[in-house]
């Protein structure tokens, strides 16, 4: 099941996290290291189980259409924008098409979805970039 935002979700596993601290509102470059003496690093430690809600999806697409792809995103839009339109004919040939191309599609579909996360946990804490694989639907 894809999450979307608004679903509750909970880590399926134990995730640690670590980075360096810097002030807010600026890069660890932009500081003078006289006049702030604020710095180091943070390590947290989240536990599987916790529960949250997703607040943002964003998906990710890594490899180019193929042609049969591009082709029957084309078509697909037509038949939606248009199909009501047509005659039988026409809106039938425009199905069969569409219906041709559909395994190409729902490929690269399954091998092109990616997606990072952005998580408000119960706790408060929010985790964003949080790759969909770490996280399970409640």
């Amino acid at each position: 099941m894809a999450l979307k935002a608004g679903h509750r979700v909970k880590l399926a596993a134990d995730l640690e996290l670590a980075g360096a601290v810097s002030p807010a509102g600026g890069s660890p470059a932009d500081t003078d290291a006289d006049t702030h003496a604020v710095s180091g690093s943070l390590s947290l430690y989240l536990a599987a189980g916790l529960e949250g809600t997703v607040e943002r999806v964003h998906e990710h697409r890594d490899r180019p259409q193929s042609q049969e792809v591009r082709e029957y995103v084309r078509l697909k839009s037509l038949l939606d924008d248009f199909g009501h339109q047509m005659p039988p004919g026409s809106r039938g040939q425009l199905e069969e098409q569409v219906g041709s191309l559909e395994p190409a599609w729902t490929a690269h579909q399954e091998q092109q979805r990616r997606a990072t996360l952005r998580v408000r946990f119960d706790n408060g804490f929010v985790l964003d970039g949080a790759h969909e694989e770490h996280l399970t639907a409640t």
